[in-house]
């Protein structure tokens, strides 16, 4: 009787633990599966967060990039125009120096007006060596401006003064002072002239023109 009454408490005992364990399930299931849920949906917003600051970054430094690869362009533009301007008129302040030089021989051509061998050799001389100015000027890319009888331009021409011609075109190049001079397209000296003007009316006509 005992040994039956022991087997029936045992029975007892273990089917109380298995309806424990059966009603704990559910729980512990409801439980273990939002908590899970819950941190996967934090972690995603995390990466989410992270991604878009990535990118922010990603665009910034794109940027920035671009502006120091635009600034490095112009720089390398610059210096390069600095050496072409080098290169192309460096020669200017010596240009104008040899001007002054070619000046002085043109006068003595025009002073050297006897006959005689000496004046004569002279004179020769210094057309030679106006020649050899020029070789020099072209090989340098130093153009002469001499505008006799061409429309003044005052980009490259110096008014020195107004003549009234009957011949010469109103607003022409009547007479070079002294000739100008151009490097590379730029200007080392404008040529000094006599610009042409309408010649005035006498007294008489302009009468008439009254009266009429």
């Amino acid at each position: 009787m005992s040994h039956q009454q022991s087997s029936h408490e045992q029975q007892t005992d273990a089917e109380l633990i298995a309806e424990v364990l059966e009603q704990t399930k559910p729980a512990a299931a409801e439980t273990g599966g939002e908590e899970p849920a819950a941190e996967e949906t934090v972690s995603i917003e995390s990466l989410r967060q992270q991604l878009e600051q990535a990118q922010q970054q990603a665009a910034a430094n794109l940027d920035k990039a671009l502006r120091t690869q635009a600034e490095m362009e112009n720089l390398k533009k610059r210096v390069q125009k600095d050496l072409d301007d080098e290169r192309k008129y460096g020669l200017a302040k010596f240009a104008k120096e040899l001007l002054s030089v070619l000046d002085s021989l043109e006068l003595g051509i025009q002073a050297a007006s006897g006959d005689s061998p000496e004046v004569v050799k002279l004179r020769e001389g210094s057309l030679l060596t106006i020649k050899q100015f020029e070789s020099v000027f072209a090989k340098f890319n130093i153009e002469t401006i001499d505008p006799l009888g061409q429309p003044f331009n005052p980009e490259f021409h110096q008014a020195m003064v107004m003549q009234p011609s009957e011949t010469a075109e109103p607003n022409s190049v009547l007479n070079v002072f002294q000739k100008g001079y151009i490097l590379n397209g730029r200007l080392l000296r404008p040529a000094m002239v006599v610009v042409a003007k309408a010649a005035d009316k006498p007294a008489d006509s302009a009468k008439i023109d009254e009266q009429a």
